[in-house]
């Protein structure tokens, strides 16, 4: 027989030494993306509440830092308004360095110059002229948080169109992950070691200003190159998927989505509550060392040990998942977490006590986020189930901005506890009061722990998208998509049909030809979803049968949904309960609205895999479409092999 036609793309020819440079940069940029989020959401309030207001007056002291931490957390929940026209911004760009690494340059270089120029006192503006020095530096911290989210949107909407390949896809999104594990918790490690080797007076290991703006100078730095690296180091395809299609979301449509999909608004009320209360526990840490311990330096140690923790927790999700399934193991983590600080808020001055308490309440943390996570992406095709419609760019634009409106909230509360327990300018551990530090436990422990819980219960009762739900659904999806796309036709596809009255089919994977009647699932053999045929695959690799578009690429990549330039709407359906797989042993060539071409590569599956999870392998071809044709004829016979594009399976007449 004659070889398949040869469709690879020029990405899928690039050297390995390319694609390493790509993942390499890409990773770099993520570590380099969350040394600065670090900083800015965790480590700057601390600078902001203990040296940058030192009047010799304590209330005035504490009425500026009310008032900038104030301002702080104002912008930030006025930069979640902002954040979808950046999206919008983002999505109109075309440059011949592509659509989102210009921003990712620009916005890393602009936002870590204003950053460093925010761990200053502005010439002393501070204390000569105080409101105009707050009203500068609310124009300088607005800017910077601007150029951020422009930096920070560009650089993660960027993985699709890094690549077409699922695996090439994920590859990177893993190097990434573990990058940005490592920069988020680095800073944690060196903060407090590199400011008070850069300060002229330790300030009982609080540092000074210079410390803290040399510690500011090597961030901004990182910041700079890491977004330098990702604009030099990485590809972006040039491919009309990338242009845009759908405004991203506002703040209008995000809560129009959240109401009309409940799952969507539960787990959104759920990480809503804990991000608020993780954020408040994981950024009043450094002031325990300081100020309740004594012991500063030894922050580093805690930051050390969640980095390793935290890439050993990431690792071990996909295995927690499955044996636990994600409810189980969301409820676990935030009994684990309760048990942290319930040892936290007891554990005094110890440090071996802190330590493990301050672990307990970390080691869960990546692990909710994952949870949090999958359950955000399942909704999308619960939304679609439900409601008709598919949401996902709205969908996944949820979580962002719950991790911004929890840190914004923080802000505020964490800079209003450091004025109310005494712990602002010249502050030391030994001046802070049995009071103070009573009602800096209360609110470091009590108030996260209470609306920790809080997002437990809702969690508890309200979230039913489990994961054998979510199957359920995707495969009732499948089974309606077809009368779907007929029911909203694609101008586009229409314009490009070409009119055969006699329509040739092939085979899009080599195998065994087997009657749809023998398939183990009633639907499909009833010709439930169409007629067509099976074949019991001898290779793992799924070819286009003709000129196309994908209309539907589902999330587990075990089936795909074609319209045909000829009209035919066609299922290419891999394995028998494979949507079970979450997407696991298969890898993707191309994406939703892709135009291809007969022979090229859609989906590779790895057919040894699907049969050691107990699972029948069975690839179903069906036209959805059937009632549309007179008659449909098989050419091939029963139980002959076949190859993929060569031999032609059946042919369809029209009416």
């Amino acid at each position: 027989m004659e070889q398949s036609i040869d469709t690879t793309k020029p990405e899928e020819v690039v050297s390995k030494k390319q694609r390493l440079t790509s993942r390499l940069s890409y990773s770099f940029g993520a570590f380099g993306n969350d040394v600065f989020y670090a900083t800015l959401s965790t480590y700057f309030i601390m600078f902001v509440t203990t040296h940058l207001f030192n009047t010799g007056n304590q209330a005035t002291n504490d009425r500026m830092i009310s008032y900038i931490t104030f301002i702080i957390g104002a912008l930030r929940i006025v930069e979640l308004i902002i954040d979808p026209f950046i999206g919008n911004a983002i999505d109109r760009t075309n440059t011949k360095y592509g659509k989102f690494k210009p921003w990712v340059v620009i916005g890393g270089v602009i936002s870590s110059i204003v950053l460093l120029v925010l761990f200053t006192n502005l010439g002393g503006l501070n204390q000569t002229n105080p409101f105009l020095y707050l009203a500068i530096f609310a124009l300088l911290y607005i800017t910077m948080d601007i150029f951020y989210s422009f930096k920070d949107i560009g650089f993660w909407s960027m993985i699709p169109a890094l690549s077409f390949d699922s695996r090439e896809r994920e590859k990177t999104a893993t190097l990434a992950r573990i990058g940005s594990t490592i920069g988020g918790s680095i800073v944690g490690v060196v903060v407090m070691p590199l400011v008070l080797f850069f300060s002229m007076n330790k300030n009982n290991g609080t540092g000074d200003t210079q410390g803290w703006f040399w510690f500011a100078f090597i961030v901004a730095l990182i910041g700079l190159i890491s977004a330098i690296v990702v604009g030099i180091g990485t590809k972006e395809i040039d491919s009309a998927l990338r242009k845009n299609k759908e405004q991203t979301a506002g703040i209008k449509e995000v809560f129009a989505v959240l109401t009309q999909n409940d799952q969507l608004m539960w787990v959104s009320l759920s990480y809503g509550l804990y991000a608020t209360g993780i954020n408040i526990l994981n950024a009043l840490q450094l002031y325990y060392f300081t100020f309740i311990m004594g012991q500063s330096t030894k922050f580093s140690i805690l930051q050390t040990m969640n980095m390793i923790v935290g890439l050993v927790s990431v690792s071990l999700f996909p295995k927690l998942a499955g044996k636990f399934n994600r409810r189980n193991l969301f409820i676990g983590c935030i009994v684990m977490m309760l048990c942290g600080i319930g040892l936290f808020s007891v554990a005094g001055s110890s440090l071996a006590l802190v330590l493990i308490a301050a672990e307990l309440f970390f080691i869960p943390q990546p692990l909710v986020f994952l949870v949090v996570l999958m359950i955000i992406s399942d909704s999308v095709e619960y939304g679609q189930w439900k409601l008709g419609h598919r949401d996902e760019s709205l969908t996944l634009s949820v979580r962002p901005l719950l991790d911004k409106l929890g840190g914004a909230i923080s802000n505020i509360v964490v800079g209003q506890i450091a004025v109310i327990a005494g712990m602002t300018t010249g502050a030391s551990a030994a001046s802070i009061t049995p009071e103070g530090q009573m009602k800096f436990k209360i609110m470091m422990f009590a108030v996260p722990a209470a609306v920790i819980v809080i997002a437990l219960i809702v969690f508890f009762k309200k979230i039913t998208l489990t994961e054998e739900k979510h199957a359920q659904i995707v495969e009732e999806l499948e089974k309606n998509w077809g009368k779907e796309v007929l029911q909203t036709p694609d101008t586009t596809d229409a314009q490009s049909m070409v009119q055969e009255e006699v329509i040739s089919i092939s085979s899009p994977v080599a195998g065994e030809l087997i009657p749809l009647l023998k398939v183990d699932d009633p639907i499909f053999a009833s010709d439930g979803l169409g007629k067509g045929f099976a074949i019991k695959p001898t290779d793992g690799t799924i070819y286009a049968p003709f000129d196309a578009t994908v209309r539907q690429l589902f999330t587990t990549r075990h089936s795909i949904g074609l319209v045909g330039d000829n009209g035919v709407v066609l299922l290419i359906h891999i394995g028998i309960g494979t949507v079970k797989l979450k997407g696991e042993g298969f890898v993707s060539y191309v994406d939703t609205g892709q135009k291809v071409q007969k022979g090229e590569r859609l989906i590779t599956f790895d057919d040894a895999f699907i049969k050691a999870s107990g699972l029948d392998d069975t690839v179903i071809v069906t036209v959805t479409n059937t009632h549309q044709y007179e008659f449909i004829d098989f050419v091939a016979q029963p139980y002959q092999l076949v190859d993929n594009q060569n031999d032609i399976i059946l042919k369809v007449e029209r009416e």
